[in-house]
């Protein structure tokens, strides 16, 4: 019999409660149910809203329940309708009466706002340990490899020389900023809900600030109805996970680029590599191409998530049991990506000879070559203009800067001298760059000392 059956004459439609159920998916909360129903019990009691011994025969019971579900003694009944009934109609078999005054002064939506929250809280804490291992992968690379010298790009076209640590640190600041959202989504997500009834509260007096406290919240909502009808939250959550997604396949573009025999910067480990059924020769990026493409799933997820809410009247609406399978879907993607990036990253082989003779090519020293004829005097436009007629000729003549004739140079200005090699060599370029944040080994190694300090700082 359903808890809530006592104003229907007529038993629900079997087709309406397959429709109905949710247990399938919300099960996955059963501890944060059982957490926010001892809290409840227990500020019940300590009110005088209920017995004191019945308060602790509920805690009782419910611990009982847990220990039996983590151990597998009791299943999930596929038939209940929700995590939320399952949990309060087993108490009730097991200590009677006492189990039912478990629901008073609370309505099974400001419940379901109490438990996704805190399930929420407990994911935003698994993928930030993820993240700072993701980090700890990088800077291990990248201090490995503060000389490394590689191409960068703009529009996939060779641009101006950096370093493989230099690249990478860059992807550690986005994963950086990842972290600090998901941190931001907590802090605002860390307000307890309980309390607010349906939409309007209790007539009971209860303790809602003592409910917040044994639930580690910040403190209580301060609105019944937005208390229910809020999903922000998960909205919130799921636009960190989008663009913690949009970095992993940004970062996983580069991995299939840098693996390809066009470009061949780096040689993928075995296992995280698969192979062709029909072409013996192929190492796929697969890891990678997946990662590619599930940031698409988890986009859908936060697209899911508002288009949701977007007509929603205040306050609970039965749309919003959608919430749960778009977040935990999004959830649970972004942590099997993180889960199998990171050892990819780690294993990875980098191949600096082939990273410095692309740099070599593409004219990426050109910049400096016009900043070279800027020291000796020359407006920059001007020494512009003159450093795009001298790739015209390495260009016409099969040549790069590096090969020119000295004689080359000089029929375009008589400001270059033997000096300019030294100026466009590689190295140069590079560690020319020493401003904050450039790719010279100077402000790297700041990068990676802050890196290390905002890893420090994680684990405090």
């Amino acid at each position: 019999m359903k808890l809530w059956a006592g104003r229907f004459k007529k038993e629900t439609d079997e087709r309406v409660n397959d429709f109905n159920s949710s247990i399938r998916f919300d099960s996955r909360m059963y501890k944060d149910d059982i957490e926010g129903s001892i809290a409840h019990a227990t500020m019940l009691g300590e009110c005088g809203i209920i017995a004191m011994q019945e308060s602790l025969e509920i805690i009782g019971g419910l611990k009982e329940i847990l220990a039996d579900l983590e151990s597998g003694k009791l299943q999930f009944d596929p038939e209940a309708e929700d995590i939320h009934m399952f949990i309060e109609a087993e108490l009730t078999k097991r200590i009677g009466d006492s189990g039912k005054r478990l629901h008073t002064a609370r309505s099974r939506n400001d419940q379901v706002a109490l438990d996704i929250r805190l399930y929420l809280r407990h994911e935003i804490a698994d993928i930030k340990k993820l993240l700072v291992n993701l980090l700890e992968t990088i800077l291990q690379k990248a201090q490995e490899h503060t000389k490394t010298v590689m191409p960068g790009y703009t529009h996939l076209q060779r641009a101006q020389p950096i370093t493989f640590a230099h690249h990478l640190l860059a992807y550690a600041q986005m994963f950086k900023r990842d972290i600090t959202r998901l941190e931001d989504c907590a802090r605002r997500m860390n307000e307890c809900p309980l309390g607010s009834g349906a939409l309007a509260s209790t007539t009971y007096p209860i303790n809602r600030e003592r409910t917040a406290q044994l639930l580690g919240f910040s403190t209580p909502t301060q609105n019944s109805l937005d208390s229910v009808s809020d999903r922000d939250f998960c909205i919130e959550l799921a636009s960190a996970l989008s663009i913690i997604m949009t970095h992993l396949s940004r970062f996983s573009e580069e991995i299939i680029l840098w693996c390809s025999w066009e470009f061949k910067f780096i040689e993928l480990d075995d296992a995280f590599s698969t192979g062709s059924s029909i072409m013996p020769q192929k190492k796929n990026p697969d890891v990678a191409e997946l990662v590619r493409g599930k940031t698409g799933r988890v986009n859908g997820d936060l697209v899911a998530l508002l288009t949701m809410m977007k007509g929603l009247p205040l306050a609970y609406n039965k749309d919003m049991q959608e919430d749960k399978e778009a977040i935990f879907d999004a959830v649970d993607t972004v942590k099997l990506c993180l889960n199998t990036f990171m050892p990819m990253i780690a294993t990875m082989r980098v191949l600096p000879e082939n990273m410095r003779a692309a740099a070599a090519k593409g004219f990426i020293n050109a910049t400096d070559c016009a900043d070279y004829l800027v020291r000796k005097g020359l407006p920059f436009r001007d020494a512009y203009k003159i450093t795009g007629q001298l790739v015209a000729a390495c260009i016409e003549q099969g040549k790069t800067l590096e090969t020119l004739e000295i004689g080359e140079y000089k029929k375009l200005s008589s400001l270059f001298d033997t000096d300019v090699y030294e100026a466009i060599s590689l190295d140069t370029c590079v560690n020319g760059r020493k401003a904050d944040g450039g790719p010279a080994e100077e402000p790297v190694k700041k990068q990676i000392d802050a890196l290390k300090g905002f890893l420090a700082e994680m684990k405090e």
